[in-house]
């Protein structure tokens, strides 16, 4: 119970996993952000400060130019400009007599400005430790000193108000932006969330149909997510696959019920009868009663081969041998059947060795001889060739018999499929001999081919891998 309370759907963790990333992408952006912009600012304020400095000994040389001497109420109005920037200027003359000084003219203002100046730092920066400095610069008219000027000011740098609420803007917009970053990715995170979860949520619900037996759901949307995509087309094979497995299963109940129903239900008629007696219990009535037993052992003894050959633990004891002697002597056994229906029989002569389960080679051979007998017309030929090609043994069982119709030749290979079952019952067939061949082959890694013309004859390639 435990676990499944920590359990999370997978939209709320890509939302949350969104949310994450653009959280620490804002965090990481705000912080060296600040780290840069305000490294640059402190760079643009200390090189701003040398030129406010320059600036105000550019105009205090200019009003001496102007007016061949220093003149005090230029000065002052220099001087009060310079305190409004956070600058103390003092001003003397060639022979260091003091002209004008800002802290002589308005101390209480200077002190207050220093003040203000250190509160404001230390409000921003508690580690800050800035202090009044002052620098000098020489007056110079015609190439000759006619005086200095002294700037005071807090060093290494200081902001004014008017940095402090630039950098304060800039953090609120930071601020804002990480705000709106987080909502949008809340949003699209969510939304590209349920595009991903809602594709799965109909696998999940697709899945839990097939394991109640709902075949027929199928997941007919489409996922731009490649992998999500193979995943629904997965699915929905694997419905179609379980769903012709359930027909086959069901039809093969069918079909073994038809198939021993007939014997059954004539031995029953024929025991009931002579219990009834009805009809004495001579050799000729038990003989019947033994042949349909015959057929019941045979079809049951066909389908212990077919689960055996169709298990994924079939067993192959492979060895090398000639695959054209083998069809030789099976065709031996058959000659009485080739006698009485007057068929011509060739086999390619040239040996071709492979390496395989013989004895399971060769129920493959004595089936499709054995169908190529049984259907081949009256005076009629099989042909058996045998010859390697791309590395391949093939071979080759062609007849001349009454051919198979075009909408049956993708059948025949099932079980119990009879393309007459009438035919097939009076020849003795229980209609899964080919299936049984085709595992053998398919075991062995190989294939079988079937082509057929009606009334011309059928014609069997089988293909097998030389090792």
């Amino acid at each position: 119970m435990v676990v499944n309370k920590l359990k999370q759907s997978l939209r709320t963790k890509l939302t949350i996993s969104y949310l994450a990333v653009a959280a620490l992408c804002v965090i990481l952006i705000s912080i060296f952000s600040n780290l840069y912009l305000e490294r640059q600012f402190r760079s643009y304020v200390k090189s701003n400060q040398e030129k406010k400095n320059l600036e105000i000994v550019a105009l205090i040389t200019h009003q001496y130019e102007m007016q061949q001497g220093f003149n005090e109420t230029s000065l002052q109005n220099i001087g009060i400009s310079a305190l409004d920037n956070g600058l103390i200027v003092q001003v003397e003359d060639a022979q260091g007599k003091p002209i004008w000084d800002a802290l002589e003219f308005n101390h209480g203002r200077c002190l207050n400005m220093m003040e203000n100046i250190h509160t404001n730092m230390m409000s921003r920066y508690p580690n800050w430790k800035g202090e009044y400095v002052t620098k000098e610069y020489p007056i110079m008219s015609n190439f000759q000193r006619v005086g200095k000027v002294f700037i005071g000011y807090y060093g290494p740098f200081y902001f004014t108000e008017s940095d402090l609420e630039f950098i304060n803007s800039l953090n609120i917009v930071f601020i804002g932006v990480g705000i709106l970053a987080l909502v949008s990715a809340i949003v699209l995170g969510n939304l590209i969330a349920r595009g991903i979860s809602r594709p799965i949520k109909n696998v999940i619900s697709t899945a839990q149909g097939i394991s109640r037996g709902d075949l027929d759901n199928k997941i007919v949307e489409q996922s731009t997510i490649r992998e999500i995509d193979s995943l629904t087309g997965s699915i929905n094979s694997m419905a179609d696959i379980l769903k012709q497995q359930e027909q086959l299963r069901k039809r093969l109940t069918a079909d073994v019920a038809h198939e021993l129903r007939t014997p059954l239900t004539t031995l029953q008629s024929h025991l009931e009868a002579m219990i009834d007696g009805i009809w004495e219990a001579d050799s000729a009535r038990l003989r019947s009663c033994h042949d349909e037993i015959i057929r019941i052992s045979r079809l049951v003894g066909d389908l212990e081969k077919l689960a055996r050959y169709e298990g994924e633990n079939i067993i192959l004891n492979k060895t090398e041998f000639d695959l054209v002697e083998l069809i030789k002597s099976i065709a031996m056994n058959f000659e009485k059947k080739m006698l009485d229906k007057n068929i011509s029989i060739s086999i390619s002569n040239e040996p071709v060795e492979i390496f395989a389960d013989k004895d399971k080679i060769s129920q493959v051979v004595i089936n499709l001889f054995s169908n190529a007998i049984k259907y081949a017309k009256e005076g009629g030929n099989v042909a058996l060739s045998v010859f390697v090609e791309e590395g391949k043994t093939i071979m080759k069982i062609k007849d001349t018999g009454i051919g198979i119709e075009k909408e049956h030749l993708q059948r025949i290979f099932e079980r119990f499929y009879r393309v007459d079952s009438s035919r097939s019952r009076l020849t003795g067939g229980s209609g899964i001999g080919l299936t049984i061949t085709k595992a053998i082959i398919e075991a062995h890694r190989g294939t079988i081919e079937v082509q057929s013309e009606v009334g011309e004859g059928t014609e069997f390639t089988v293909t097998l891998p030389l090792k």
